[in-house]
């Protein structure tokens, strides 16, 4: 496994929209295995594989509830799309390793499906709710070229001592 190196804004291909996942072979998952270990070094909540300058609609998220003492989940789904969003939205701070620094209030579905394919090609569902929601939401738009400055008007330099904090929590 190797630590990739994040893409980071204005770099365009966050930008664009990423392509569907159609095989599921071994450099496949050479790059799923890359991404679990740049996620977790980094330390990010999410990762897609745009983020790694892979043009693939594939995302891995790990996170689990604080106040749990279970360890995190990970999930790795390609080709992800939200077939329900709750109407009930709430504002959350997010961070995202592509825009070091800086986080913004975005507002979000608080619970949310979301279908895919696991690393095998497998179909999935998740559903998700609150930070866990709000991760699949953010790591689906950067498959569809969309940062989440897109989605706020107030963006914020974070202070060094509480960006780790704040980044892991939210990206």
């Amino acid at each position: 496994m190797t630590i990739r190196e994040i893409v980071t804004h204005p770099n365009e291909i966050l930008r664009r929209k990423a392509h569907r996942v159609e095989k599921f072979d071994k450099e496949l998952q050479t790059l799923i295995d890359d991404m679990i270990e740049t996620m977790r070094a980094e330390p990010g909540v999410g990762l897609a594989a745009p983020q790694v300058a892979v043009p693939l609609r594939l995302i891995v998220v790990e996170y689990g509830e604080e106040e749990q003492d279970v360890s995190p989940k990970l999930y790795v789904m390609a080709n992800p799309e939200i077939t329900r969003a709750s109407v009930e939205t709430e504002k959350g701070v997010e961070g995202c390793l592509s825009i070091p620094g800086y986080v913004g209030e975005v507002e979000r579905a608080v619970e949310i499906v979301v279908r895919g394919q696991n690393r095998f090609g497998k179909p999935m569902k998740v559903k998700a709710k609150g930070w866990l929601a709000r991760i699949f939401q953010h790591e689906i738009d950067h498959l569809n070229g969309v940062l989440f400055i897109d989605r706020t008007d107030k963006v914020w330099k974070v202070e060094e001592e509480t960006q780790a904090v704040q980044v892991s929590k939210a990206e």
